[in-house]
């Protein structure tokens, strides 16, 4: 059996480290099926109302969807709520997936049985970065 693997993030500046991520998952269980749970845009505001979010909701699941190492995408509000309706034995998270709502989710996981997966970021590349970079600051 095939085991089912679980990952989320919001994936607005989708960079090489996401890409990096899924390939990770990938070659550590090569025949799992990857879901991958987008965070919908409005849940994004809620917890971080100054946020600029640059694709929608839709956008955002249809780039992750046309990677061929991704088997499935859905939607969340929340990462403590996604972990109890998906269907998966494997949550995988990156080293700073670390905020309450994470070490919730992680603690439902563990009572529940499931394994985590805690995995590497790609060094030199963050979202945060390419929207400190990137992001139009004005005239120069």
């Amino acid at each position: 059996m095939q085991p089912r693997i679980l990952t989320v993030g919001v994936f607005d500046y989708f960079h090489y480290g996401h890409v990096r991520l899924f390939n990770q998952i990938k070659s550590l269980y090569p025949r799992s099926h990857l879901i991958v749970a987008v965070q919908d845009e409005d849940s994004i505001l809620k917890y971080k109302p100054d946020a600029i979010i640059f694709y929608s909701t839709e956008v955002r699941c249809e780039l992750v969807r046309a990677l061929r190492l991704v088997d499935e995408v859905i939607t969340y509000k929340n990462v403590a709520d996604i972990v109890r309706e998906a269907d998966f034995d494997i949550f995988a998270v990156g080293e700073d997936q670390d905020h309450p709502g994470f070490r919730r989710a992680i603690g439902y996981c563990r009572r529940q049985g499931r394994e985590i997966l805690r995995l590497s970021r790609t060094p030199n590349i963050s979202s945060t970065t390419l929207k400190e970079n990137f992001t139009c600051k004005g005239d120069a």
